[in-house]
């Protein structure tokens, strides 16, 4: 607990406040004030959040001002507010925070590169989300907190109070609002961590591209030469089960910068899915759950206190929070070179896109840009139809640019640095079944060996890029979709939906986007005849 700090010069006068507090007194105090909280049988803090258990996308907001307004891409994701609805909503957060007989405060950095990070100070009413940015951000050593001076950023985190949906544009009584100007962020109404989280790599993809540097919603590693791999994939393409490789040092699991020197982690830490986790499957990530990592909204056996996993029966989206450094293979600092490898991972249920295939810099972008992933759909009836999924930039809920910025960097890195780009697909195959993992693990080794340096490659009448006719511990029937169709007319078919969806998907982005990233992206060809 702090005796001199103070948050007056925020409109808050409560005098309890605990600052950047050891993992043990906030467990104490999220156990003897925090409804739902408990210690797991390994020593996890195990949290409740309430009646959201995820993120609030249409709740997000973002002031509408001179300064910033032409930078961003309006609209279902950049959703705008005036000042005025900003400022009720503001006091509505500092009268709830100044009700509270303590509060807590995390004062820690965003980016591990000490010339791009930014000092961010989070003030919340809950043990439970203070420890959860302790984790999440980069601790200052005690040295650098007594100099901390002045954050650039606020998170005034009053989550455990509703917005008022009377006032202006409140569509709910959550609201999560990003005001630029005045650098800061406030929480009402859901009490969900990950909207601090992701409130920061908000931020953060808007102040990157100001000074040149490529904000990325992605995992990355380092192998034993140094040599650094970026992995950009949607929820359930593989991105974290991918970067963890135990010949390689994890440089972080989801959010990175790619600047003029090279590749940093923006976080401390990381925010693991916890379904059906096992020992076998994520080793990395189960053994990271012990004391100091927070176990968000999972079941647990009331007199063992031993989590299952399996339980969703309060949300699928069971979550844990550890620092980087409960990883055993780690770079530490998060800090490494330029990408040599930036793999895209797609999940394709249609099963006609390639296990593995080389892009071209203007395909890199173009695939960048549309995001795509696809799920399987089951009905009662046992038939499954695939469904398609694109995020732009394989992030669009986190981007504030429009999506022809962030792609523009990705190009003109992966082109000054001679970088390669390689679309990975661990979805499905034309015969019904799954990409075996083993399979994807062996073609990510390939990529890293140069096996495919003197590899011979067929090209892609339709999506045009390059795939390899052979791959160490990989069968070669696999590698070429169509020869993994029984009936060639149905994949001819099932490929021309495809092309025609990533066509249809790429209309919004035209306008902005530059004529040949337009022009790399799939053609009808042949199919059509």
């Amino acid at each position: 607990m702090s005796a001199t700090f103070n948050l007056k010069k925020y409109g808050i006068e409560t005098e309890v406040i605990y600052r950047n507090s050891s993992v043990p007194v906030l467990y104490e105090l999220g156990l003897r004030l925090e409804k739902g909280t408990a210690i797991s049988d390994v020593g996890a803090l195990m949290t409740y959040s309430g009646e959201k258990t995820g993120r609030s996308p249409k709740d997000k907001r973002i002031v509408r001002n001179p300064e910033s307004e032409k930078n961003i891409d309006w609209g279902k994701v950049n959703i705008g507010l005036d000042e005025h609805t900003y400022m009720v909503n503001h006091e509505r957060a500092l009268d709830y925070l100044n009700t509270r007989e303590h509060l807590f405060v995390v004062d820690a950095y965003a980016g591990w590169d000490p010339k791009y990070r930014i000092k961010t100070r989070i003030v919340c009413t809950r043990a439970y989300h203070a420890l959860f940015m302790q984790n999440m951000l980069i601790m200052p050593t005690k040295a650098e907190l007594a100099n901390f001076g002045e954050p650039d950023y606020v998170i005034l985190n009053a989550g455990g109070f509703p917005a008022n949906r009377y006032t202006s544009e409140m569509t709910s009584k959550t609201s999560i609002d990003v005001n630029l100007e005045r650098k800061e962020i406030v929480i009402l109404g859901t009490q969900y961590a990950g909207e601090m989280k992701k409130g920061i790599f908000g931020v953060m993809n808007y102040l990157m591209p100001l000074k040149g540097v490529l904000p990325m919603h992605c995992s990355a590693n380092v192998g034993e030469k140094d040599d650094v791999t970026i992995l950009f994939g949607l929820s359930g393409t593989g991105k974290t089960t991918l970067s963890a490789d135990p010949k390689r040092r994890l440089i972080g699991d989801d959010e990175h910068c790619w600047t003029d020197d090279g590749t940093f982690n923006i976080e401390g830490g990381c925010y693991a899915k916890a379904i059906d986790l096992t020992p076998e499957n994520e080793p990395d990530i189960f053994n990271a759950i012990r004391f100091g990592t927070v176990l968000e909204n999972v079941v647990y056996d009331k007199d063992s206190r031993k989590v299952d996993y399996t339980d969703i029966s309060i949300t699928e989206n069971t979550r844990a929070s550890y620092p980087i450094n409960f990883i055993d293979n780690v770079q530490i600092p998060c800090v490494a070179g330029h990408p040599e490898n930036i793999i895209f991972l797609t999940c394709d249920a249609f099963g006609v896109l390639p296990p593995v295939s080389k892009l071209s810099p203007e395909q890199a972008s173009y695939h960048f840009i549309s995001g795509y992933t696809a799920k399987m759909a089951g009905t009662e009836m046992g038939i499954t139809e695939p469904t398609a999924t694109f995020s732009a930039c394989f992030g669009a809920a986190f981007m504030m640019w429009h999506p022809n910025k962030y792609a523009e960097l990705l190009a003109e890195k992966i082109k000054t640095h001679k970088a390669t780009a390689w679309l990975i697909n661990t979805g499905w195959t034309g015969s019904g079944s799954r990409m075996k993992l083993k399979h994807t693990r062996a073609m990510v080794d390939a990529i890293h060996n140069h096996d495919f340096d003197n590899a011979e490659f067929v090209q892609d009448e339709e999506f045009g890029f390059q795939i390899p006719t052979t791959c160490p511990n990989v069968p070669s029937e696999v590698l070429i979709p169509r020869n993994t169709w029984k009936d060639k007319a149905k994949y001819e078919a099932t490929k021309l939906k495809l092309v025609n969806l990533f066509t249809e998907n790429f209309k919004k982005f035209e306008a902005n986007v530059n004529a040949e990233i337009v022009e790399a992206g799939p053609k009808a060809g042949t199919l059509q005849s």
